[in-house]
């Protein structure tokens, strides 16, 4: 079995991570070695899940309507109902 050591880590990060060993009864090396071995069988699924800005562009220009665009501007308001519900006041 291989060894890793690791060199010139920052205290608090140490700190955080043996925190986080002690909450989950591990030594130091076993949740970094649990961490490492957690992110890789994630990394696949995080490359491929698309961001919420790329959903987004792949959108665009996917929307096709004859009215112009104030047409549907005008639409939208005319659908809107006003609220009276504080027109009393609170």
């Amino acid at each position: 079995m291989a060894n890793l050591q690791i060199k010139g880590i920052d205290e608090g990060f140490y700190q955080q991570i043996k925190e986080l060993a002690s909450l989950e009864n591990r030594s130091v090396s076993q949740q970094v070695l649990y961490l490492v071995k957690e992110y890789l069988t994630k990394e696949k699924t995080i490359k491929s899940t698309k961001t919420p800005a790329q959903t987004l562009l792949e959108l665009s220009g996917s929307w096709n309507d004859i009215r112009s665009e104030g047409e549907i501007v005008e639409e939208i308001k005319r659908g809107r109902k006003n609220s009276t519900k504080l027109t009393k006041g609170l």
